[in-house]
């Protein structure tokens, strides 16, 4: 394998170490056992509020502190360091799991979303890697490639996950809480472990002028008002990141919601869990397949496409009544949320400067968790008022409309004309 193989696929094994975070703890394990374990099982109602409200502080706080990080990442040259600090964070709190009682909701909360932040922010600077490791004739590839090794990795961890909690005398394991515990604790060592690829074989991009971490905290807060307003400069980066923040809003909140608006439509946690499988091992083909797709019919309009698609799920998601209809729209998120995530993020790369990665996909990153905070909150509101979870789920149809309207104005032929004028500035 040549050096540059090596460094993307290192770079892209990230997403294979940490996105079992997303499917084992975000998406399958964490919203089951909250409700059943560590909230009020006879509550459906609240503890989805709850669990809104967990989902939408760590989105604030990441929300808060990613354009700042980013800044700071670029002026000191310090993304790999800031990854890893991240990353552990993730790693720790994510273990931490295994030490919350049953009942101990609150402490549950903490951990959860302190880990959370820990994934999220470790994403900015693993996102903001990825134009030194690709160039523009395979960053739509490169970055394809990350979401599929995600998709795969974080569904054949959760797959033994799963087996652990329905089978957990195969393991040695005293009964299915503790097999949900030690889950946890498997996710924690599966992200420390798969994050040293990275470390070693992903370099920090070189820059000609670098400064001291210390000093890149006051500089770091200085450029990032002056990124604020060079966004606002640049209309088409701006539109973008407004078009990103709608439609990825219902992309998260779906991510996050799906199993506990399922569990409170009566869904059984075993039917769940295989959802969230099928969309695991669907979404590793799906998005390389996109990756294709999107050379076919360009890779604007293949977003537009997986926009319309969600919409369309969501849509559905209002009328399911049968365990079936719950395993076809698994099936058709499958298909679309690998491939509308990887396409975002590499049409992103095109509108940004050189050399100023970090600090814009700290805004990148910010929108998107920013619109997280927005979701589960209207979901778990609109529940809350009307105890209908469909009624919750259906008023997430209107991001994917907004988002889409407003993509569709980006001009990326333009945005990639003035991204290089202000890279030479």
């Amino acid at each position: 394998m040549n050096r540059n193989n090596k460094k993307i696929l290192s770079w892209a094994f990230y997403d294979w170490a940490n996105s079992v975070y997303s499917t084992t703890v975000m998406a399958g394990f964490f919203p089951i056992f909250f409700e059943k374990y560590w909230s009020n099982p006879e509550d459906v109602i609240q503890s989805t509020y709850q669990l809104g409200i967990a989902n939408s502080l760590s989105s604030i706080i990441i929300a808060l502190i990613a354009p700042i990080l980013g800044a700071i990442a670029d002026k000191g040259s310090v993304k790999k360091k800031l990854l890893i600090l991240f990353a552990f964070l993730g790693v720790v709190m994510t273990g931490g799991l295994w030490f919350v009682e049953q009942g101990e909701w609150k402490l549950a909360i903490f951990f959860y979303v302190i880990s959370s932040v820990g994934f999220m922010a470790g994403n900015i600077f693993y996102d903001s890697l990825l134009p030194s490791v690709a160039g523009k004739d395979n960053v739509d590839y490169v970055s394809s490639l990350g979401f599929s090794l995600g998709y795969l990795g974080g569904g054949l961890l959760f797959l033994v996950n799963v087996n652990m909690y329905l089978h957990p005398e195969w393991f040695g394991i005293s009964d299915s809480s503790t097999a949900i515990r030690l889950s946890f604790v498997s996710v924690a060592v599966w992200w420390g472990i798969f994050t040293i690829p990275i470390i070693l074989y992903v370099p920090e991009p070189s820059k000609s002028h670098t400064i001291p971490i210390k000093d890149a905290l006051l500089s770091g807060y200085q450029q990032l008002k002056e990124t604020y307003i060079h966004i606002r400069e640049m209309k088409i980066i701006g539109t973008f990141l407004l078009a990103y923040w709608l439609y990825e809003d219902g992309v998260a909140t779906i991510i996050r919601m799906a199993v506990k608006v399922g569990s409170a439509m009566g869904f059984a946690s075993s039917d769940l869990i295989t959802a969230i499988l099928m969309v695991q091992f669907i979404g590793f083909p799906a998005a390389l397949f996109y990756n294709w797709f999107g050379k076919k019919i360009g890779v604007k309009n293949a977003v537009m496409f997986a926009i319309f698609g969600y919409g369309i799920i969501t849509l559905l998601g209002y009328f399911m009544i049968e365990r079936i209809h719950f395993y076809l729209l698994a099936a058709l998120i499958g298909l679309f949320q690998g491939g509308l995530q990887a396409l975002s993020r590499s049409l992103y790369t095109r509108l940004v400067p050189a050399n100023r990665e970090a600090e814009f996909f700290g805004f990148y990153n910010m929108l998107g968790k920013f619109a997280a905070v927005v979701g589960p909150v209207l979901m778990g509101w609109i529940t809350l008022i009307t105890g209908n979870p469909r009624t919750g789920l259906l008023s997430i149809v209107l991001l994917f409309i907004m988002g889409g309207l407003l993509l569709k104005k980006v001009d990326f032929e333009e945005g990639e004309r003035i991204a290089m004028e202000f890279g030479k500035n």
